[in-house]
């Protein structure tokens, strides 16, 4: 079925890029450039440079509330997210609250397949079971209203932190520090969960430091920069846009894990994927420890993941890592079966390209709820479609896990649809790119229907063709392993801050497949004599048909380090043969 959209390289051009930055090398002038980035010097990364946590509302709010906790040796319960960020947010939360001396500290994780997300009045029932004072919510919470109204009527506090867009109305929490919240005066609006809950912790030690809390307590005061690991490990997990202040945030907290400064449950992911901390670049995060932390939340238990970020024994994080590892392996053999499922689905439907619906809802009463995710990322991988995969859950209902394309809101959607058809949305939430929902069963046919309509509006007159934005061309003389090196040592790339993509015209000197999946050439560009590993991953079937054809490649610029020898290798994300 050739119901694929059609690729296009598209060159990114600013005019200014040398004025900018005169004293870089025009490469990284261009690149700069076209990710708005205003001049050298904010290209600093500086930890002073990170915005002040006074511009989030409500934040002092937050701090006097934790404080009287802790002073009062009142119980604090954290309710988290199911994910990656919703772990490190709860590890971050733990870890520094114990920190600055409190002396009980607990937290819970609803299960997704009995209570959902969120601060459910479900999940508000078995935490009363544990009696606490207060409860404080990491990325989530900001559409909990029945939840918190519950916990309230319960006597017990509640601190609500969260990044997600809220709705219509606010929950009445004691206090609710979100970026995204109305009338929220932080410039940047992509904290990650995990982001938030540094800078509530932030602002709580700077109160304790002003009443000599740590002296007068005899505990040293905590350097919350060592807790960076995690900030950046759940952001960018979250797949949150790397704007210059998440930036800070990660590429400081990078450089702590390349230093060995991190904790031990990272250093066993990472060690059980295959990578050494000291070379760890931004991917490895999102690609490596990641998905194996996130499996917890996915198939089983998250309190599995934060007892992985929260132990100090090494040997503890080996054994709670290779759980992971195990449960991540179960997740992709699941993943892919479902994903042959799907595809089959659509091809036996679509036989004309034409037909290909703007949004795509895709549905097996048999599929996993905890893998729909992954589902909708790899099917709108495959047809640059805005996607939403649904999974039966016990109630009857069908829960969906949506991920959108560029120029498209996908949780505004939901909005709007939740607001035309009352009845239909029992729930949703979630942000740009991606966003959560449920309903009924027997809606699904209407609500595909309706969301392919609300898409086909919002995209129109928006090419629905996958789009590769380039950084240009490199002559022969710049593809090499010194620039390959440069672009490395340059964190963090990520979500609307890429890793360079550069585009050019080669000559296939060699091919073979390897890996069953993988396409590896030696090619060699139109200005060079110079021979260059190349490798093209899951494009086997698009080999071409002999050696010494020219294709036109859109690429990046890698290492390939093996056994201590580093050579530059190009990673070819789309090529075309032209002859």
């Amino acid at each position: 079925m050739d119901s694929a959209p059609k690729t296009i390289v598209r060159h990114l051009a600013p005019d200014d890029a040398s004025q900018r930055f005169p004293s870089l090398h025009p490469v990284l002038q261009n690149i700069f450039a076209i990710r708005s980035v205003g001049s050298e010097s904010e290209l600093a990364l500086e930890l002073e440079q990170l915005l002040p946590a006074r511009q989030l509302s409500q934040i002092d709010d937050a701090a006097a509330l934790l404080e009287r906790a802790i002073e009062n040796r009142r119980r604090i319960l954290i309710v988290a997210d199911f994910d990656a960020d919703g772990a490190t947010s709860c590890a971050l939360a733990v870890r520094a609250l114990r920190q600055m001396g409190a002396v009980n500290v607990d937290y819970i994780v609803p299960n997704r397949f009995e209570y959902g997300y969120g601060l459910t009045p479900e999940i508000v029932a078995d935490a009363l079971l544990r009696e606490p004072d207060l409860i404080l919510t990491v990325d989530n919470g900001i559409a909990s209203n029945d939840g918190v109204l519950a916990a309230k009527r319960a006597g017990v506090g509640v601190l609500v932190t969260d990044h997600h867009l809220p709705g219509d109305s606010l929950p009445d929490a004691d206090a609710i520090v979100n970026p995204n919240s109305p009338g929220d005066s932080f410039p940047s609006k992509h904290l990650a969960g995990v982001g938030v809950i540094f800078y509530v912790m932030a602002a709580l030690r700077a109160r304790l430091r002003g009443r000599d809390w740590f002296l007068s307590q005899g505990i040293a005061e905590p350097n919350l920069a060592d807790l960076l690991d995690l900030v950046a490990l759940g952001t960018v997990a979250d797949v949150v846009p790397l704007d210059r202040n998440n930036r800070i945030l990660v590429h400081q907290g990078i450089k702590r894990i390349q230093a060995g400064r991190c904790c031990e449950g990272i250093k066993a992911l990472l060690k059980i994927a295959g990578k050494s901390w000291d070379s760890l670049v931004t991917s490895d995060l999102g690609f490596r420890v990641g998905p194996r932390l996130n499996a917890a939340g996915r198939l089983d238990d998250m309190s599995i993941g934060i007892e992985c970020l929260l132990t100090d024994d090494p040997v503890r994080a080996t054994t709670i890592a290779e759980q992971l590892n195990s449960l991540n392996l179960e997740r992709r053999e699941i993943e892919k079966s479902m994903r042959q499922q799907a595809m089959a689905d659509l091809e036996a439907v679509i036989f004309d390209p034409a037909r290909l619906p703007n949004g795509i809802c895709v549905f097996r009463d048999e599929w996993h709820q905890g893998v729909i995710g992954i589902l909708a990322a790899r099917i709108r991988e495959s047809y640059h479609r805005p996607v939403i995969a649904f999974a039966l859950t016990d109630e009857g209902e069908i829960k969906g896990s949506a991920r959108s394309i560029p120029g498209l809101h996908i949780r505004d959607t939901l909005d709007v649809i939740a607001k035309k058809y009352p009845q239909m949305l029992s729930k949703f939430g979630g942000h740009a790119m991606a966003a959560g929902l449920s309903l009924r069963l027997t809606d699904f046919e209407a609500f595909s229907r309706i969301f392919d309509h609300e898409v086909q509006l919002r995209l129109a007159g928006v090419g629905l063709d996958h789009i590769l934005n380039s950084d240009g061309e490199l002559n022969g003389r710049d593809i090499g392993l010194d620039l390959a090196l440069t672009l490395k040592s340059i964190s963090p790339w990520g979500q609307n801050f890429p890793e360079p993509l550069f585009d050019g015209i080669f000559q296939v000197m060699h091919k073979k497949i390897v890996g069953g999946d993988h396409l590896k050439m030696v090619v060699s560009a139109e200005d060079s004599d110079k021979h260059l590993d190349a490798i093209a991953f899951n494009q086997a079937e698009r080999s071409p048909d002999s050696v010494g054809v020219r294709v036109h490649a859109a690429y990046r610029l890698d290492i390939n380090d093996y056994r201590g020898l580093q050579k530059e290798q190009l990673i070819i994300e789309y090529f075309e043969v032209l002859d």
